[in-house]
């Protein structure tokens, strides 16, 4: 199992995810695997839930309480209930969504009002997996391609768009695009 962000850029997604996410709640780590990059000692009263495709790698990731295995790419509904979650995440595999749209309107259906959905990329990828757009533009094009993905499902508030590089160069970049569901 490979990492795909280096140590430091690990530690500035953690340090996102613990000023954005809610202490407590259900929290959907979207396209999860072997490692969810939340802070450790995720406290009782949080609930994770993984959906991926690899059941050994989610089996492996100690930060899930549960797991799902469905791929987003041919199921485009997710296997939850309305308000289901009170946050959700993607970390590093935004760029493998073939129908974004579809996705982005199902994480706001699953999620409650005010849940953040906060999508974390790098400048790595696999090019023979991520669509064409994603490989055609660059890291401050991929935020500006992520908002357009938010603004365009109409299930959420303002979005921001994150440069949380560490300040160690050279290493990972870390950009993340946050918006939370509006109230319905």
């Amino acid at each position: 199992m490979c990492t795909h962000l280096d140590p430091a850029a690990i530690d500035a997604v953690r340090a996102l995810f613990q000023e954005a996410l809610p202490v407590q709640g259900r929290i959907l780590d979207l396209m999860s695997s072997w490692r969810s990059h939340l802070p450790e000692g995720v406290p009782e009263d949080r609930h994770v839930v993984g959906l991926g495709l690899n059941r050994v790698e989610m089996e492996e990731n100690p930060q899930l309480n549960e797991f799902v295995v469905h791929d987003i790419n041919r199921c485009r509904a997710l296997p939850f209930g309305d308000g289901e979650f009170d946050a959700a995440i993607c970390v590093v595999s935004i760029q493998y969504v073939v129908h974004p749209g579809q996705l982005f309107r199902e994480v706001g259906r699953i999620l409650r009002n005010g849940g953040p959905f906060i999508v974390v990329f790098s400048h790595r990828c696999f090019p023979t997996k991520a669509v064409r757009i994603w490989c055609m533009t660059g890291n401050l094009e991929h935020g500006e391609i992520v908002r357009t993905y938010f603004r365009d499902s109409e299930c959420f508030g303002p979005v921001e768009v994150l440069d949380r590089s560490p300040s160690e160069q050279p290493g990972d970049p870390v950009y993340a695009v946050i918006g939370s569901r509006a109230e319905s």
